[in-house]
């Protein structure tokens, strides 16, 4: 972890099934166990969004800051401690600070969200500043107004690479695959920025909570 403090909207929990266990035990009771971590915890916590991944068998939960604040990385020991002793059924705990750059409602804003599609990556050295730009101009933005999408958000995890999580809440995974939203991803800009992402992930999610 980074040992000087960073400025933070929300706390990223990523757990990962024991191989022992199924992954149905650990998930039904995951949004549960949650829920009782931002209630209990020293930093004041809302619970944001509790998302699975069955093909990676790893859950991803955002807790969001009611203040958001600049944190030391030693704000999160006693969170990592928590889930040593309450989160039973995980075999990897990972907490990280993640930094708000990018938010916006979507065009289905109020909806329920089904699905939680993140990409993850580390820009290429010298070109952090040309992809931010392209996320903020037109990326997010773009898919943001796609029918379907949610909410569009864009954090810097300080803690657990890779450093760039762009995060969509979305009514139906089809939205990936519907005209206009292949349409923002098929810009001149994209083609340009793209081929600079390194150590990049794609996940779909279905939501939990």
């Amino acid at each position: 972890m980074a040992g000087h403090p960073q400025f933070s909207n929300f706390i990223l929990l990523q757990l990962t099934v024991a191989p022992v266990d199924t992954g149905a035990g650990a998930l039904a009771s995951l949004p549960v166990r949650f829920a009782n971590f931002c209630e209990q915890s020293t930093l004041p916590l809302t619970l944001h969004r509790v998302a699975w991944s069955t093909p990676t068998q790893t859950a991803y939960c955002y807790a969001r800051l009611v203040t958001p604040a600049r944190l030391p990385a030693e704000a999160l020991t006693p969170m990592v401690d928590w889930w040593a002793a309450e989160g039973s059924g995980f075999s990897t705990v990972r907490v990280s600070r993640l930094e708000t750059v990018f938010e916006a409602a979507g065009r289905s804003a109020g909806a329920s969200a089904v699905f939680h599609y993140a990409v993850e990556m580390d820009p290429e050295e010298g070109w952090m500043p040309e992809i931010s730009r392209w996320y903020d101009e037109e990326h997010m933005p773009g898919l943001a107004a796609v029918e379907g999408c949610i909410l569009a958000l864009r954090l810097l995890n300080h803690d657990h690479g890779p450093l760039s999580l762009a995060c969509y809440d979305l009514v139906t995974d089809k939205a990936l695959t519907s005209p206009p939203w292949l349409a923002v991803r098929g810009t001149a800009w994209s083609d340009i920025t793209r081929p600079h992402f390194t150590n990049t992930i794609r996940t779909m999610f279905d939501t939990k909570a």
